[in-house]
């Protein structure tokens, strides 16, 4: 997959109709699918082919990188969107706000506070997600899902954030449909209405199950080194 790069275009395409067709299939809604381009760890050479095919949407795991390449790619092109689809801690959170457009990984109570203080400091409000451990797994970030509910409401009434939908990454090693369903059903529960799941190789069970953001990465871009 070294020539991700050259084939941009085609990957976009072949991606979007995978989306679309899926839609299609386990319609009615979500009215549309957002494809979240996963662009962690590939610099800013990789990143324009994709640009360039018209894509806007991306998602960077890490502040530090995304400071490091994404400034002069907004310079570039109109119209980007930076999601956060990794871990925060809460002393780069000041540095998130200024270079994301949605935050997808609220995930602790301490985290909300400190965005919602520094959203205010900027005078801004991004849209967030709150991320669930959907598979209550030791090694994953997340509310576990029975918290989920309450936790959205705090986060909406105490500290005044926007929050937009839910995000999970379901366990490698099971089928991940159950885990989306269960998202589903806490995202109708908590009165949200997106959410943000399924990657490269499940995509399109998310979307059956009403992802509204899916984020793929190496079907897009090629194995990471």
């Amino acid at each position: 997959m070294e020539n991700a790069q050259h084939n941009a275009p085609e990957r976009l395409e072949m991606i979007r109709s995978r989306i679309e067709r899926a839609h299609r299939r386990f319609g009615p809604p979500p009215e549309m699918v957002e494809l979240v381009a996963v662009s962690k760890t590939f610099d800013a050479a990789a990143i324009r082919p994709f640009l360039d095919a018209g894509q806007r949407v991306f998602g960077e795991n890490r502040v530090q990188e995304a400071k490091e390449k994404w400034p002069a790619l907004r310079a570039s092109y109109d119209g980007i969107q930076l999601h956060l689809i990794g871990p925060l801690q809460t002393n780069k959170a000041r540095e998130a706000v200024a270079l994301f457009d949605v935050i997808e990984t609220v995930d602790r109570e301490k985290l909300a506070g400190v965005l919602a203080e520094e959203m205010r400091r900027a005078d801004k409000r991004l849209p967030v997600f709150v991320q669930v451990n959907i598979g209550l797994e030791e090694q994953k970030a997340g509310v576990a899902p029975r918290e989920a509910v309450a936790f959205v409401e705090r986060c909406r009434v105490e500290h005044g954030l926007d929050v937009v939908g839910l995000m999970c990454i379901p366990p490698e090693a099971d089928p991940p449909g159950p885990y989306f369903a269960h998202l589903a059903s806490l995202a109708r529960d908590a009165g949200v209405k997106n959410l943000s799941m399924g990657m490269s190789g499940d995509f399109e069970t998310a979307i059956a199950m009403g992802a509204t953001h899916v984020r793929v990465g190496s079907a897009l871009f090629g194995t990471r080194v």
